[in-house]
């Protein structure tokens, strides 16, 4: 109810928003999911709650500024960095994902690139949070930490990704070839 009352608010259906969805993540596989953010922070504090992956890939979820989310009672804007892969609420008519993408790495993160290519609204929702829970490992992460070749791949997607948007945006398009090449 709180996702559909802010679409109905921000007015989401007639604008290019995409809500973000803060997440966090436990190491236990049993947890009782907290019922508000006061309970989730409580158990962020406590350490049974981490910002997600903030140990192994932190810049991919630290736009979403959690110190700024704690004390958040209205959306607030960020801006795209290189990397976000945040867990967003979007139009049906949105873009989507670029379907090279598949397995491991670099959907979500090439979504919201195309998304702030397209001038969404990149909006973090102060009363909204997910959390991911403890599980295997996938084939397809096993398969990029194991295999160069797949990382190989990868990165030749990356690099047509990025020359698919700057025939598509043009000049636009550079931040993010600009932002790759720096990292």
């Amino acid at each position: 109810s709180y996702h559909r009352n802010s679409i109905q608010q921000l007015e989401l259906p007639q604008r290019k928003a995409a809500l973000i969805v803060p997440a966090f993540e436990t190491l236990h596989y049993r947890l009782t999911f907290p019922k508000s953010k006061a309970e989730l922070l409580s158990m962020l504090d406590m350490g049974s709650l981490y910002t997600f992956r903030y140990h192994v890939w932190p810049k991919g979820h630290a736009p979403t500024d959690y110190a700024k989310w704690r004390t958040a009672t209205v959306p607030y804007r960020v801006a795209w960095q290189p990397d976000f892969e945040p867990y967003v609420v979007v139009r049906r008519d949105c873009p989507r994902y670029d379907q090279r993408f598949v397995g491991f790495g670099w959907n979500k993160v090439s979504h919201i690139m195309e998304l702030d290519a397209q001038e969404y609204e990149l909006l973090v929702l102060p009363n909204a949070f997910m959390i991911h829970m403890p599980h295997a490992p996938s084939f397809d992460i096993s398969k990029f930490r194991l295999s160069a070749g797949y990382r190989g791949c990868l990165q030749t997607l990356r690099e047509e990704f990025h020359q698919d948007l700057s025939r598509r945006y043009g000049a636009a398009a550079l931040k993010y070839l600009t932002a790759e090449r720096s990292l």
